[in-house]
């Protein structure tokens, strides 16, 4: 059995860095955004609901869905994002299941943003947060995503608090550290995980701390 170690984050933390740090040491990663994005894509039915729903003002000029656009649009409406993400996320899990299964190796980084707010905690053997201030957070989100300072905002308000979010991880690297110093601290998390993994695919108990085994501040 694979053992599972999540990895979650608010918007602009830096998840996709860090999970592409685990990726080059080859790990393998579950990504639910790419789950997410390829539903949307190649699912016909999902995709005709969405279309339904919104209509136009979310389309592309080739009658696709524009992401970006529709991420925009439910993060202005609470209860259009809370239907988009009940519609995605029964497949989001499925499919991660799927993929999780055919894996081979002791262990996986599955990439859940949505970790806390769909009270996934008890679906994953251990939880890593990339952690990051707020304020750091609107300044990334801003550049990476072409917005305005109060979008970003926005955003961050309707997702899970930081307080929330480290109250739940069992490990934290705080994603201010120049990038080989993250490097670093994701090489001995690669080598601790396997440690947990082997351990738990023998069935042996071992006494670890719940809290903050590994703090990288």
């Amino acid at each position: 059995m694979t053992y599972i170690v999540a990895l979650t984050g608010g918007i602009g933390s830096g998840k996709t860095t860090i999970s592409n740090g685990f990726k080059k040491i080859g790990v393998n990663i579950i990504d639910t955004d790419i789950i997410a994005k390829n539903i949307i894509q190649y699912n016909s039915k999902i995709s005709n609901i969405i279309k339904k729903k919104f209509g136009k003002e979310i389309l592309n000029t080739d009658n696709s869905i524009n992401r970006i656009l529709l991420r925009k649009k439910v993060f202005n409406n609470k209860h259009d994002r809370l239907w988009l993400e009940n519609l995605l996320y029964p497949d989001i899990f499925q499919e991660s299941k799927k993929q999780i299964k055919l894996i081979e190796s002791n262990w996986c980084l599955w990439v859940v943003p949505l970790l806390v707010e769909k009270k996934l905690e008890k679906k994953v053997n251990r939880i890593l947060l990339v952690d990051l201030p707020i304020q750091h957070q609107i300044k990334r989100t801003v550049k990476r995503d072409q917005i305005s300072v109060q979008e970003a905002k926005k955003i961050i308000s309707l997702q899970a608090t930081r307080k929330e979010r480290i109250s739940i991880a069992d490990d934290i690297i705080l994603n201010t550290k120049k990038i080989e110093k993250i490097h670093k601290h994701i090489y001995y998390l690669n080598f601790f995980y396997s440690y947990l993994a082997r351990k738990y695919s023998q069935q042996t108990t071992i006494n670890i701390k719940k809290n903050y085994l590994t703090k990288f501040y």
